[in-house]
């Protein structure tokens, strides 16, 4: 296999457009858009024309079946990931599937059970944990500087009551989806341990989706997650892991290039601005894990260490875990 990566965007809606800039930063000799898929071919074309994307179809079957990709980006909206990757795994396609990869546990399962039958490379797309600053931070534990994590504070709120696919049930909202993913993920990046107990409690909006959560997850040795999720107000949006020698602050720790390190000081790395401006902020970061997916695939990996199987299989189980414990159940929990 040469070492240029041939990928296919499954969904032409702004997260994937932001990918598709990310990986206009990345060498052309590496990454390549191969093919844009959308439920409209109309939107695919206009999608294709605009980023120099040689092929555009009008269903995800035609994206499957192309032999010129060799992973596919899934940036569809949360209840569709299940039946999509399974479409692209069982079509022998190698996958990226933006976070939270499925509605519940069990379709982590189904998906997981899909990518081992098929022995292909699968990876949910928790883009945070492939920054600079969360490799630093990384290895602040690993190497003793931090001490033995104690505690973690995270927060992450931003006013989203008039963002339709946060507060509809049928487009797969709720705060634990969207936000708590997150929240939950820097907190296992930090103790890297399955949690003893989690504590929850929320508000829920008129069609009985969570939108404001706190939580307290309970490592060994009576270690504390606190964490706090909200469509309702912007909060610190900052990620604090304390440890027995000190400790270090994650700024917009979900897109952190900067954090205090524990000497006090500020540490920043920037990535390179793309074509065009992106939808979201920071969206050129998605770099960082797109490169990780190429390092994986070119090694013949499966699975990433930053963002294993096992990993999001404790992420789906801890999300299934809070929505349970605040009242909020949908379909396919049944």
């Amino acid at each position: 296999m040469s070492k240029i990566i041939r990928w296919g965007i499954a969904s032409a809606g702004k997260i994937s457009e932001d990918f598709v800039i990310a990986l206009g930063t990345l060498p052309a000799t590496d990454h390549k858009v191969q093919a844009i898929a959308a439920r409209s071919l109309d939107r695919a074309q206009e999608f294709a024309k605009k980023h120099e994307i040689p092929n555009a179809y009008g269903s995800y079957d035609e994206l499957a079946n192309a032999k010129d990709v060799d992973v596919v980006y899934i940036g569809t909206l949360n209840p569709q990931h299940y039946e999509v990757c399974l479409l692209m795994l069982n079509k022998g396609k190698n996958v990226l599937c933006e976070k939270p990869l499925a509605m519940n546990k069990k379709q982590v399962e189904g998906i997981l059970a899909a990518a081992k039958a098929n022995k292909r490379f699968f990876m949910e797309a928790v883009w945070s944990r492939f920054f600079p600053s969360y490799a630093h931070v990384r290895d602040l534990i690993s190497s003793g500087k931090l001490g033995t994590v104690q505690d973690v504070e995270v927060n992450f709120g931003f006013p989203l009551l008039q963002v339709d696919r946060l507060q509809k049930r049928e487009l797969g909202g709720g705060v634990v989806y969207d936000l708590g993913i997150y929240t939950i993920q820097v907190s296992q990046w930090a103790f890297q341990e399955k949690p003893e107990k989690i504590e929850s409690h929320g508000s829920l909006n008129a069609e009985g989706i969570d939108d404001d959560v706190s939580a307290t997850l309970t490592y060994s040795g009576g270690r504390q997650s606190r964490m706090r999720f909200s469509s309702k107000e912007k909060l610190s949006n900052t990620a604090v892991i304390k440890g027995t020698k000190g400790q270090v602050t994650l700024i917009d720790f979900w897109t952190p290039n900067k954090l205090i390190d524990i000497d006090g000081k500020e540490k920043e790395w920037l990535p390179p601005k793309g074509k065009h401006q992106t939808n979201y902020a920071n969206s050129e970061a998605m770099r960082y894990e797109a490169e990780a997916v190429r390092q994986s695939i070119l090694a013949g990996e499966v699975e990433n260490k930053n963002v294993s199987y096992a990993d999001s299989l404790l992420f789906a189980e801890i999300e299934d875990t809070i929505r349970k414990q605040i009242g909020v159940l949908n379909k396919y929990d049944e």
